[in-house]
């Protein structure tokens, strides 16, 4: 039987770098795989040099440019797209813009999605559920995964879009992307093995702090492990060629230049969509759907 999931995240790429190894494990199961960009990623760091002009472009071109590399990663994933607010007939490609990092100029435009009214901004995610009709939702925790400010306002915003939601409509599972730590040291650990420092990228030292999404091996309750789906989430980040490079099978990295590993694992813990309290801490599961 078919069945339906839905990723909400806050830039192209995003749902990718987090899920893509869960998002194509289920579409090769025959699932439904949904997903909501809330931005379309305007201020951006542009990688490729032929593509500089980009960044910063006040006609915001970085944006249609990354629609483009969103809708060609989803195709090779084989997930269904949305965008927050978009209306093709007004010429309206998302009703939100990237609000870039804490203090940032565009945080301060009336536009961005750090601003959005909560109500207004989860009425339009509240629209998305009722038409998708997830048994799962997936969005960051309360800290937005690493702390951006968008990441954050996605967090809320799905929680403001649930609050909207008769018990009835509401999806049966909602999950938060977590890493357990084993994980994280784990796959530090491995970036020198797998040679990402001959690709001229800089290696985490073993006392570099992890994000906030990094959390004790026990909140992560349920695990997608897929050797296969790695394949598909490297064609993925390929597509989003302006934000990722891709080194390898096991490599790569954002405009920071610092590596990471490509893993074939992916982690998330279930919470109470009303609540957001954890459920199942301490368990292990090897299926969103168990």
């Amino acid at each position: 039987m078919s069945r339906r999931l839905l990723f909400v995240h806050a830039h192209p790429d995003d749902e990718t770098l987090t899920c893509g190894v869960t998002m194509a494990h289920h579409v090769a199961a025959g699932d439904e795989v949904h997903v909501l960009t809330c931005t379309l990623g305007e201020e951006g760091e542009v990688i490729p040099a032929e593509l500089r002009h980009l960044e910063g472009h006040p006609g915001d071109d970085l944006a249609r440019h990354r629609l483009g590399e969103l809708t060609e990663a989803m195709s090779r994933v084989g997930a269904h797209l949305h965008v927050l607010g978009s209306d093709p007939g007004a010429g309206r490609l998302s009703r939100y813009r990237d609000s870039g990092m804490a203090g940032s100029e565009a945080a301060a435009r009336p536009e961005a999605f750090v601003n959005a009214d909560l109500d207004e901004a989860g009425g339009l995610v509240a629209e998305v559920i009722r038409a998708v009709r997830p048994d799962v939702l997936v969005t960051y925790d309360a800290e937005g995964g690493y702390r951006h400010p968008d990441h954050i306002q996605t967090h809320r915003v799905t929680r403001a879009a649930l609050d909207q939601l008769d018990d009835a409509e509401l999806p049966d599972r909602v999950f938060q992307i977590l890493v357990a730590q084993s994980w994280a040291e784990e796959d530090r650990a491995l970036l020198p093995e797998l040679g990402a420092g001959a690709y001229g990228l800089v290696l985490p030292a073993p006392t570099d702090p992890f994000p906030p999404s990094v959390v004790p091996d026990t909140r992560v309750t349920h695990v997608v492990v897929d050797a296969a789906a790695r394949a598909v989430k490297n064609a993925a980040l390929r597509a989003h060629r302006t934000q990722v490079t891709v080194f390898s099978e096991d490599v790569h990295a954002l405009s920071n230049h610092i590596a990471a590993h490509t893993s074939v694992r992916e982690g998330f813990g279930r919470v109470d969509p009303r609540t957001w309290s954890a459920i199942g801490v301490g368990e292990r599961h090897d299926s969103l759907f168990s």
